[in-house]
């Protein structure tokens, strides 16, 4: 038998655009879907009853943890079987446990429906990486993956948008009548108006996309095995230790910057959730999308000049730029400040996304790049998304123990964490660039 893994030439252009397009935006919809609650933060936790450090948990640990646990099973069956299937269920899940959040009449609820939120979404990035990885040629790749990147920060910003529309919109209707449903809170209601469009998208995904990997004919001695991806890791122990946690703590920067500025203009500021809503939103579709693609576009640029570690290059350049504007939004006082500083702040946090994901799936054989991508998204959203959002709650309630510190928890963590960014890919360009002429020469 024969692999006849699609190439990159044989499908058209426009073919793997509409692709690209088609899976940013359910990749759009995912954000908008794990980002809205963090603009319903002093609403959701006043009629929950709960502290900073347990709205991070929300925000953070029910959602990251058992996404990253659940992609690590999901991407052993997107190595084997149809992506496309396994993307449409995914997004089809996700959608319906937000919709689930907005039923949710305690903190127990939430956190099941958040986790709910997470297993969904875990089938759609590795799944993603891989297919793209397929279609796309190398010189390409970068661009294909940062236009996808651009999809976290178009949803982080709709949802910021979206949310204080709805919020101004029920500011005056406190109860809404869902029918069968009963009678529920507008901060409710908000979840179900972002979680039903992804059943459509769902659809669309399953109806006009094709794997470009025919299952039927896929070589036995590609069809990867349990435990294929965690020894090729092995194998390059130096290189993934950096990439991985390097990468990661970049993340923690986003993430904490994404779930905790809405909380700093709320309480430092005296915005209501409206204005930082359609602020933040408009910051975020401008700033943090023209950052992905930028950051893709520089991996692209730098390789063509024979930078073979562009895509941890490009890495340190948007953890260099990023760090003292966030540090410094996060403590200005005066807001125009604070905002000025934001705007480069935003743009060269989602950086992470584009450099991360094209440094793994370059490196990856074919036939394990989902599930190496996975192992990454399992480090990644733990120690970003589980400890660093939490991280500032819990030096906000225990360390400060005042809400209004939130400024100087997130630029502790901030500083700390970008860092350790900037040292752990300096240290670990040398090993990528051994490990990649290495999988190279094996013809990888």
């Amino acid at each position: 038998m024969t692999n006849t893994l699609t190439e990159p030439s044989t499908t058209t252009n426009a073919y793997r655009w509409y692709v690209v397009m088609l899976l940013t935006l359910a990749y759009v919809f995912s954000f908008i879907d794990r980002q809205i609650l963090s603009l319903l933060i002093e609403e959701i936790k006043a009629d929950l009853a709960i502290s900073d450090t347990q709205f991070s948990l929300l925000s953070g640990l029910a959602f990251s943890l058992f996404y990253a646990i659940m992609g690590l099973p999901i991407a052993y069956f997107a190595d084997r079987f149809s992506r496309v299937r396994i993307i449409a269920a995914g997004i089809a899940f996700w959608s319906l446990a937000t919709v689930a959040c907005g039923l949710a009449r305690n903190f127990a609820h939430m956190f099941v429906a958040r986790v709910g939120v997470g297993v969904g979404e875990a089938a759609l990035t590795p799944a993603t990486y891989s297919m793209l990885s397929d279609m796309f040629p190398r010189e390409k790749l970068g661009r294909a993956l940062g236009t996808y990147s651009m999809g976290a920060f178009l949803g982080g910003g709709l949802a910021f948008l979206v949310g204080g529309y709805v919020i101004a919109l029920l500011k005056s209707t406190p109860l809404v009548d869902v029918g069968l449903l009963g009678t529920i809170r507008s901060w409710q209601f908000t979840f179900f108006i972002v979680g039903i469009p992804g059943l459509l998208i769902a659809l669309a995904v399953l109806m006009t996309i094709r794997d470009p990997r025919s299952q039927a004919v896929v070589s036995t001695a590609h069809s990867p095995a349990i435990g294929d991806g965690l020894r090729f890791v092995r194998a390059h122990a130096g290189t993934f230790f950096f990439l991985f946690i390097g990468f990661s703590f970049f993340a923690m920067c986003q993430y904490a910057l994404m779930n905790w500025t809405p909380a700093l203009y709320i309480r430092k500021f005296g915005l209501s959730a409206t204005q930082t809503g359609y602020l933040l939103g408009s910051i975020l579709l401008v700033c943090s999308t023209s950052g992905a693609f930028c950051g893709g576009w520089l991996i692209d640029f730098l390789q063509k000049r024979g930078r073979t570690d562009a895509a941890m290059l490009s890495g340190i350049i948007g953890a260099a730029f990023m760090l003292p504007s966030a540090v410094g939004a996060a403590l200005a006082n005066n807001l125009q400040l604070s905002v000025a500083l934001l705007v480069p702040a935003m743009f060269f946090s989602s950086f992470p996304l584009s450099t991360s994901a094209a440094s793994i799936q370059v490196l990856a054989p074919k036939h394990l790049r989902a599930q190496i991508a996975s192992f990454f998204l399992l480090v990644s959203n733990i120690i970003g998304m589980g400890i660093g959002t939490t991280l500032v709650a819990l030096v906000t309630d225990r360390y400060f123990q005042d809400d209004r510190a939130v400024d100087s928890s997130l630029a502790i963590v901030i500083g700390v964490a970008a860092t350790a960014c900037l040292l752990l890919l300096g240290f670990g360009r040398r090993y990528y660039r051994a490990s990649l002429a290495a999988s190279v020469s094996r013809g990888s």
